[in-house]
């Protein structure tokens, strides 16, 4: 009977009514919140709200998280229509959203299988694991739809490795997934497959076999010899077919992470640069043939993989490649430089290539020199960092976010090369516990109800008032907005089919606001 009666505890938990956040505070501005096997938060699976009414999803730097409650829409407006430009002036605190102006469609949000990810996830017990994955994959959890996997080693692996390392191995005789592959990212990846079916997945390769490249090392200002371009095309196909063999499928592939790392000094992250026309050559008659011609015909292919500021330069030297061009679906960026470099490349970029989508790929915190500790249990800045980011880059075309590592330890790591970061979930082995930033629910109150093939709409925010509106296929309206202000804030949000919506709001506080 006790056991009958611990599977109803679990069951209820997962499928029934809200877990709420077991809070613990460290050192910083907010809390974290705690999950271990037998408990986590969650946000269940709801009906849709009636007509005139909606639900919101509120979480604050000081006491909640995802936290659940319902209104109506008021009556007092008897014209629903947008106010015009000397109306909206008089109301600091009103938020309009114009249904009927539309923009990008969105893929989604996720994270990345790291090789840390791994490692970390497996020093927990099996059923705390299980909660883990639920965190991120499942209906009740974040409903991450994205996936990265890195193709051998990142700086986030315990050694530098690739999946080839015999010398001058044109044939790729010796091409092998290596124990991280088969033992961390493969069981993570196909347990969060089960709970999210749809999920896509894009790849990178840090840096080639060495043996492959002109300094011979897996950092530094080396490039792909020209004797080994089409091998090295052969290498990244090898690497989708050894994955589709674990039942695998990768959405899309990138043309290599962060190419232009190679120039920097000094860099010790495994990387291989690119001269953006050779790039563009090794794309059109190297990359996209072998894909084209091959089973894989359908992953796609994303170039740059890179930070906002080398939009357009470098791109339009690799794109001046016309063939290049045509293999082309997708262009990645990563969100290291975007507080130095304005958004409004991104829209030049979406201009001049309206046929290839945008996706940021990278974004972490605790990245900076200054970052110390690197992890920081319980920031909210952090947090409030990565949601303003999420909401810019929605803004100016991106249609997803990947976040980095899915989880990491309370150093940051484990890293080779001792480049420490944070993470949205941080383990903690010795109570078999892990811990949900302020960064986790960040992206869950996008990526928890901003499905895929959503639209973005156009929502006019305030000073204090940070927001985004999008339409899902099934033509509900979401809603996220964040109130910047130290202070509370009675806000109007007005829908150009509806009556308006009233909130009071807290001060540092986000709201996903759901209607039809």
């Amino acid at each position: 009977m006790i056991y009958k009666t611990i599977f109803f505890i679990v069951f209820f938990i997962w499928k029934g009514k809200a877990n709420d956040c077991i809070p613990r505070k460290f050192n910083y501005d907010s809390f974290v919140c705690v999950c271990n096997s037998t408990y986590c938060d969650s946000t269940p699976v709801i009906k849709e709200p009636e007509k005139k009414s909606y639900y919101v999803y509120s979480s604050n730097r000081d006491k909640l998280r995802m936290s659940f409650s319902e209104g109506q829409f008021k009556e007092d407006m008897k014209d629903n229509s947008i106010p015009d430009g000397n109306y909206v002036s008089s109301l600091n605190d009103t938020v309009i959203v114009d249904r009927n102006t539309k923009y990008q469609k969105i893929e989604g949000f996720g994270g990345a299988f790291t090789d840390s990810a791994g490692i970390n996830i497996q020093t927990l017990s099996e059923t705390t694991q299980n909660m883990l994955i639920k965190s991120y994959f499942s209906e009740v959890g974040s409903k991450y739809n994205l996936g990265r996997v890195p193709i051998g080693s990142t700086d986030f692996s315990t050694e530098a490795y690739t999946l080839d390392n015999v010398m001058n191995d044109t044939n790729l005789e010796y091409f092998n997934l290596t124990k991280y592959d088969i033992v961390y990212k493969i069981p993570l990846i196909k347990k969060a497959l089960k709970l999210s079916p749809n999920l896509r997945l894009t790849s990178a390769v840090w840096s080639p076999p060495t043996w492959m490249k002109t300094n011979n090392q897996y950092s530094g200002p080396g490039i792909l010899k020209e004797e080994y371009y089409q091998t090295y095309a052969e290498y990244c196909l090898k690497f989708l077919q050894a994955y589709q063999s674990y039942g695998i499928d990768i959405w899309a592939i990138s043309t290599g992470n962060e190419p232009n790392d190679a120039w920097i000094p000094g860099t010790t992250i495994a990387c291989m640069g690119w001269i953006p026309y050779e790039l563009g050559n090794w794309i059109a008659n190297n990359l996209g043939p072998t894909l084209a011609r091959s089973e894989h015909n359908k992953t796609k292919i994303l170039v740059l993989d890179d930070q906002r500021f080398y939009l357009i330069q470098f791109l339009d030297h690799v794109l001046q490649n016309k063939k290049a061009l045509d293999y082309i679906h997708g262009i990645a960026v990563h969100w290291y430089t975007d507080e130095f470099v304005s958004p409004s490349l991104l829209d030049v970029t979406h201009n001049k290539y309206p046929n290839k989508f945008l996706l940021l790929t990278e974004a972490c915190v605790g990245s900076q020199p200054n970052d110390n500790p690197k992890v920081q249990l319980g920031s909210w800045k952090r947090g409030e960092d990565y949601l303003l980011n999420i909401i810019q880059n929605l803004r100016h075309s991106v249609t997803g976010w990947i976040d980095w590592n899915l989880a990491l330890n309370k150093m940051g790591g484990p890293n080779y090369i001792h480049n420490y970061v944070d993470s949205p979930i941080i383990v903690n082995p010795e109570t078999d516990e892990f811990f949900k930033q302020p960064t986790y629910y960040a992206i869950k109150h996008f990526s928890r109800f901003v499905e895929r093939d959503s639209v973005r709409i156009e929502s006019i925010e305030t000073n204090d008032i940070k927001t985004i509106a999008f339409e899902t296929p099934s033509k509900m309206i979401v809603v996220v907005l964040y109130n910047m202000s130290s202070k509370r804030k009675n806000i109007t949000i007005i829908d150009s089919k509806n009556g308006p919506i009233k909130m009071e709001i807290s001060s540092y506080s986000i709201h996903t606001i759901i209607y039809k």
